[in-house]
């Protein structure tokens, strides 16, 4: 029992990286699910046995209107519940551009090298990548995945963008782990990247990982 049980200095990292989100990247917040204690386990503050994405995904059918670009409101519903997780609305200050891990490392060390601009980018539990770029990017993201010669679903990329979210670190998810920034929002990443400029090493680099992942099935 005592393993399941969360750290109060857990609870403090949350509400100090919520306001902090408001206040140094001007993003909106919103409190989500969270996770309890049950009999040596975890399970999501909704009850759900088969939670998606457990302590990881909105309370509220209104949770878009409840999110907050204020620090004292953060604060507040932090303080309120301290267990909550962290979600960024996209659409708003950002969008998304979701990969699988292994090919969005591939592409973040190309990226680097060709000295492309970056924004923050995230990394998940389930082995996900998140590369934060302007909001509308998500709605062109499949038309410019299709015009380098790529298939958006069938390699594994999808935009996030207005009226969905992301989980920030340093939400966990179920037992799989927190969210973790791989590259952490910085002064010198203030400005987000055009979804045109990081599409083709995205798209690159999630063909030729769904290429290998094929190669190895067969």
């Amino acid at each position: 029992m005592e393993a399941a049980q969360i750290p109060q200095q857990r609870a403090e990292q949350l509400l100090d990286a919520a306001v902090r989100y408001t206040e140094e990247r001007h993003w909106d917040v919103c409190p989500g699910a969270w996770l309890e204690p049950a009999g040596g386990m975890e399970r999501c503050s909704c009850g759900e046995a088969g939670c998606a994405a457990p302590g990881a995904h909105p309370t509220r059918a209104d949770w878009a209107e409840r999110a907050t670009g204020s620090g004292a409101a953060a604060h507040r519903m932090w303080s309120q519940q301290p267990r909550a997780s962290i979600l960024l609305p996209t659409g708003r200050a950002f969008d998304a551009i979701d990969v699988p891990e292994s090919a969005g490392f591939l592409a973040l060390a190309r990226m680097e090298r060709m000295s492309l601009p970056l924004g923050p980018v995230t990394r998940t539990p389930d082995r996900r990548m998140q590369f934060l770029v302007l909001p509308g990017s998500a709605a062109k993201a499949d038309g410019l995945v299709r015009q380098v010669g790529w298939d958006a679903a069938a390699i594994g990329l999808r935009g996030i963008g207005e009226g969905h979210y992301i989980a920030a670190p340093p939400t966990r998810v179920g037992g799989a782990g927190a969210v973790q920034w791989a590259r952490s929002p910085s002064t010198t990443n203030r400005w987000l990247p055009e979804v045109e400029e990081l599409i083709s090493p995205l798209a690159y680099a999630c063909g030729r990982e769904a290429a290998d992942a094929r190669g190895r099935l067969s």
